[in-house]
């Protein structure tokens, strides 16, 4: 696997979402929750963006939104020439089988199935998918295909999940704190993984995270408080994930 970088590579790109006065506000009883607090945004295409924040200051809100998991109340999100803030529930639900893949911090995968039945779930529903064995084979796991999660090391169960979300070959992939339940070693490994499907997919790789490390990867960091984007960091350089101070 190669760690070749891209030198500030964002600003020769296309753009991927424009999001203007985006507000998100969640309301329990009398309460109200201001989640997003008019964010606006421009993500280009094929670049690694990292979000930095504490808990609750909007990235997941964010990073639902732009998956559209999620609705703003308020702001406008666009991906590409597609106003997402415009569209039905029924033509959301198209948009994120055809561009988004999701990665979590936990795998999700349903145990009586082999690492490539999992990965297999989302070829029925994707237009051009690649084969199962090919994902698994991108991540390192193709002599594991047989393999049922329990006999999968928590790494490996992640890079299934990697496996599946890249499978149908999506313009984006979303990971809320894909490394969070694993240690330093394994957690490397995976962002090993997401960084080649970057490459070589030319994939959007949008990724939260509560390690500050982890932000060298990226070709941008957005500093998240208070449901705003306090700041936002370029690297010059983007280091390799084998080389980060985790």
């Amino acid at each position: 696997m190669s760690d070749a970088v891209d030198t500030k590579p964002s600003k020769r790109r296309e753009t991927a979402f424009v999001g203007q006065s985006l507000k998100k506000t969640y309301i329990t009883g009398e309460t109200q929750v201001h989640a997003l607090r008019g964010v606006d945004l421009e993500i280009k295409a094929g670049e690694i963006l990292v979000l930095l924040g504490p808990s609750g200051s909007g990235k997941s809100t964010l990073l639902n939104i732009i998956g559209g998991l999620d609705r703003p109340t308020s702001g406008q999100l666009w991906y590409r020439d597609t106003e997402l803030t415009a569209l039905n529930e029924a033509e959301l639900t198209r948009f994120r089988r055809a561009s988004i893949g999701f990665i979590f911090q936990f795998y999700n995968l349903i145990p009586s199935l082999t690492a490539e039945e999992n990965v297999r779930l989302v070829i029925d529903i994707a237009d051009d998918p690649m084969p199962a064995k090919d994902a698994l084979e991108l991540v390192g796991l193709a002599d594991r295909r047989h393999h049922f999660p329990a006999q999968l090391s928590g790494g490996e169960q992640q890079r299934v999940a990697v496996a599946r979300a890249i499978a149908k070959r999506p313009g984006v992939l979303l990971c809320d704190e894909p490394t969070g339940a694993l240690d330093s070693a394994t957690g490397v490994r995976v962002l090993e993984t997401l960084a080649q499907a970057n490459r070589e997919l030319g994939t959007t790789l949008i990724l939260i995270t509560h390690n500050a490390g982890i932000a060298a990867m990226a070709d941008r960091v957005f500093n998240f408080l208070d449901g705003q984007i306090a700041s936002i960091q370029t690297n010059d350089v983007r280091i390799s994930a084998s080389e980060m101070v985790w």
